[in-house]
């Protein structure tokens, strides 16, 4: 498993054989199965994560109605709003399948800066691409209609839509299961 951080950092750094040595002793590594809620409304949020193998979606509760802002597969780290501002979670975030997780702390957080320095840089640069990602995302979103947002996930993580029930998708895409099936439809006859 250690393998799938060290590929992900290294789009940002060359970690030396110690580095990795370091990281793999962290032991931060742990196990959650199908429908485990890391993050519920109103809960305080003390851990992000990063998914080593599994899907995770969030979602609000609106009416009694499952509202699906993202799905997170592997190599995607997921820092929950309510991590960084310190105020109750407004979302809920659930594990869709059996998932391994790396979870993380501002206390382990902060051990791990002081062991290897040279990850503070990359701070700026992850939050960057976090942060372009998610733009661009909600551009898609805002501009798109519901057919040509199914047709850019199918286009950017066509694996995603077997992995993932066609009613959280649905949700996803703003649109009710009976929308998102003849969008479906016309897709496979066109």
């Amino acid at each position: 498993m250690d393998d799938v951080i060290f590929d992900f950092l290294s789009k940002y750094i060359d970690l030396t054989q110690e580095e990795k040595d370091i990281l793999s002793g962290q032991k931060f590594i742990k196990s959650f199965k199908k429908g485990t809620l890391l993050l519920q409304e109103g809960e305080m949020s003390h851990e992000c994560f990063f998914i080593l193998k599994g899907c995770i979606y969030s979602y609000y509760l609106v009416e009694g109605d499952i509202k699906v802002t993202e799905f997170f597969v592997e190599k995607q780290p997921i820092t929950p709003i309510a991590y960084t501002t310190k105020k109750p979670s407004e979302y809920y975030l659930e594990c869709l399948e059996d998932c391994i997780l790396s979870i993380g702390s501002q206390e382990r957080s902060a051990e791990l800066l002081k062991r290897l320095p040279r990850l503070a840089a990359l701070g700026p640069t992850l939050l960057e691409d976090e942060l372009a990602s998610q733009r661009m995302k909600y551009d898609n979103f805002i501009k798109l209609t519901p057919e040509k947002r199914y047709q850019h996930l199918q286009d950017q993580s066509p694996d995603l839509l077997n992995r993932i029930p066609q009613y959280l998708i649905a949700s996803y895409l703003g649109i009710q299961p009976e929308s998102l099936s003849r969008i479906r439809k016309r897709i496979l006859s066109s």
